[in-house]
């Protein structure tokens, strides 16, 4: 039986993939501050504790394991990461918790080690046009992340790689596009753009509106939490230790999405753009290098995954 290390276990990709080790037989350890929000977590064994504080990842790294899967950050929606309010604890919280990771794995002899970055690691001035943002892996450089989130992955992609080249450390990054779907943050001002417009429509009467920030001209893909899972794995038994974009390449506008949610609740639903934090004006996963590298790339397509996603939300709203 192989041995799993989940890092951010209580959290939402964290604990979807927790339930897809489990599903292939291995024993699985997991580690987060809180545990899963929706859900009683598979993990074999469940550990709280924070993993900013030295002793206690090393108390964790207690024996050897043949994969760590490294997803804990200090992280939210854009009314999180873009209002600037909490640009210190991001990169402070997310840049401790690596230092300490990726020693440990060195130490220990991890067999394989999994880093989950984002695509707000891209150059902000090659998605300035919501119909042609560029997101090829090979485009992050010269850097200018949006954020300072996408420095902070963007400087632990680098500290990852470097420790598999001087250290001989066998890693793999992958760049996670807009992850959602059921049992991930919905309210509290973590959520991200699908989970809150689903909120918003759910909460909402017959012949209402709801709220989009910005114009709502702004684009994006999102990737159903089941195609990232099966990105990770597809990854970690892979031989190519990226960055590799793992999103979907279906764009849409942020209005073009709240009225297919709109459609999907069978509510009339009028859309009224206000002034909010809303990122860079387009991004889109560019999938030609995943598909080269794996044979593989995500084709969920987004109206399904919406669909489940808020039937679950408006489940929760009425609960």
């Amino acid at each position: 039986m192989k041995t799993a290390l989940v890092l951010g276990a209580g959290g939402f990709i964290g604990s979807h993939l927790v339930k897809r080790l489990k599903q292939e037989n291995y024993f699985v350890k997991g580690v987060d501050h809180k545990h899963p929000e929706f859900s009683k977590t598979a993990a074999d064994e469940f550990i709280i504790g924070d993993l900013r504080i030295q002793n206690f990842c090393a108390e964790i790294f207690n024996q050897s394991f043949d994969e760590v899967y490294q997803l804990a950050a200090d992280m939210g929606g854009a009314g999180y990461i873009f209002t600037g309010d909490n640009d210190a604890d991001v990169m402070y919280n997310s840049s401790l918790i690596n230092l300490n990771v990726v020693n440990l794995c060195v130490e220990k002899k991890i067999g394989k080690i999994f880093y989950s970055s984002s695509a707000c690691v891209y150059p902000a001035y090659n998605q300035e046009d919501p119909d042609n943002p560029k997101c090829s892996e090979d485009s992050a450089y010269p850097a200018a992340p949006d954020s300072e989130y996408g420095w902070e992955k963007l400087f632990s992609e680098r500290l990852y790689l470097n420790y598999a080249r001087n250290y001989k450390l066998n890693v793999r990054v992958a760049r996670f596009h807009n992850i959602f779907g059921p049992e991930g943050s919905w309210k509290g001002g973590k959520e991200k753009a699908p989970a809150a417009l689903c909120r918003k429509i759910a909460e909402a009467k017959n012949e209402s509106s709801i709220e989009v920030w910005g114009d709502g001209k702004q684009t994006r893909s999102f990737l159903f939490i089941d195609e990232c899972v099966e990105g990770i794995w597809k990854m970690m038994n892979g031989d190519f230790e990226g960055p590799l974009n793992i999103g979907s390449e279906e764009m849409i506008s942020i209005n073009e999405l709240a009225k297919m949610i709109a459609e999907i609740s069978g509510k009339n639903i009028s859309i009224k753009n206000i002034a909010g934090p809303t990122g860079v004006r387009g991004r889109n996963s560019d999938n030609k290098l995943i598909s080269e590298k794996l044979n593989w790339k995500p084709n969920y397509l987004l109206k399904t995954g919406i669909e489940k996603t808020y039937r679950w939300i408006e489940e929760q709203v009425k609960s």
